[in-house]
């Protein structure tokens, strides 16, 4: 028997790539979006596309009926905006409305997509995983904040018998990253030899594709009120910087300078865009401030519960760096 599945930030990179999950398996979708949104990456896709917003519950309501279970995959994602509290309003106000709305038309399943942002990392060192705590006031940036503060509110609700699970992307690579998302900037920087040096620090890459699987799987499988990181491999700046180098025959910088030595930089240029510019800056501040540590992840829960795919990050990168070559952002 087919579902419908009702799918917020469809238009965006993981969401996309979770839509065609979707429509793969079978199911009929319907794709949240907004009036003005960018639809590329739903082009030629047979979905039914309904008109709301987050913040609005009457249009939650219109566009999750006949609905059996949703995957909240929306969130506004930046590491600067002009104003911080969209950030608040969108992704803690937003997920409250939609779990709310979920509960009340009595959906079966319902998946939210968190972000390791709201996982802690161990003082000790090592990779955190889905107990490693983390305090609020610990957490960089508002929009790392933000998705914890909508993480407790998805937990706070499975608690109250919500059936949702929760998954926490580390950062995804692959196609159709169209923003493109912090990551995927990066990747571009790289590959228009922006990059001339690096600093100390790491992240967990994941294909993407792999994260679309893992939302499916969490549906299936994942257990009422869990966290499951979809990550892959933990990799230094260094590592990522040499590896896109092999893959595109772009050289990779060998100078490695200090965090502290950048941190001036980052902030005259969020001066300039919070006072002068409004557009982001070319070196986010939230985003130095958190290479201060090793973002890196332990994803063998949703291996061994979910068994989340572990698409080797070599495929990953080559179709990341293929498909932004493709689409002119180099």
């Amino acid at each position: 028997m087919q579902r419908t599945i009702l799918i917020t930030g469809a238009t965006g990179f993981v969401g996309a790539a979770v839509v065609r999950r979707l429509l793969e398996a079978g199911d009929g979708v319907k794709a949240l979006v907004r009036k003005n949104g960018d639809l590329r990456n739903l082009d030629g896709l047979k979905l039914e596309l309904v008109y709301g917003d987050l913040r609005d519950k009457d249009s939650l309501r219109i566009a999750m009926k006949g609905c059996q279970r949703l995957y909240h995959v929306a969130a506004y994602y930046s590491l600067w905006t002009p104003d911080a509290r969209i950030l608040y309003e969108c992704n803690v106000d937003g997920t409250q409305n939609i779990l709310e709305v979920a509960k009340e038309l009595e959906l079966e399943k319902i998946v939210y997509t968190s972000t390791v942002g709201a996982i802690g990392i161990p003082k000790e060192g090592g990779p955190g995983n889905e107990e490693t705590p983390v305090a609020l006031d610990k957490i960089i940036g508002h929009y790392k904040r933000s998705k914890y503060l909508a993480e407790q509110v998805a937990l706070r609700m499975a608690r109250q018998g919500l059936p949702v699970v929760i998954v926490n992307p580390s950062a995804p690579i692959g196609p159709r990253d169209i923003k493109p998302t912090p990551t995927g900037k990066m990747i571009v920087d790289f590959l228009k030899g922006f990059m001339i040096a690096y600093i100390d620090t790491g992240m967990n890459l994941v294909d993407v594709d792999d994260v679309a699987a893992g939302h499916l799987l969490a549906a299936e499988k994942g257990r009422i009120g869990e966290k499951y990181i979809l990550g892959h491999r933990n990799m230094t700046l260094k590592e990522i910087s040499d590896l896109m180098s092999r893959i595109s025959g772009v050289p990779a910088p060998k100078f490695k300078i200090p965090r502290e030595a950048v941190l001036p930089f980052a902030y005259i240029n969020q001066w300039i865009s919070d006072y002068i510019t409004k557009k982001p800056p070319l070196i986010p501040l939230d985003g130095v401030r958190m290479a201060k540590e090793y973002m890196h992840y332990d994803s063998t829960k949703a291996i061994k519960e979910l068994g989340l795919p572990q698409t080797p990050i070599e495929i990953a990168m080559e179709k990341a760096i293929r498909w932004f070559k493709d689409h002119d952002y180099v």
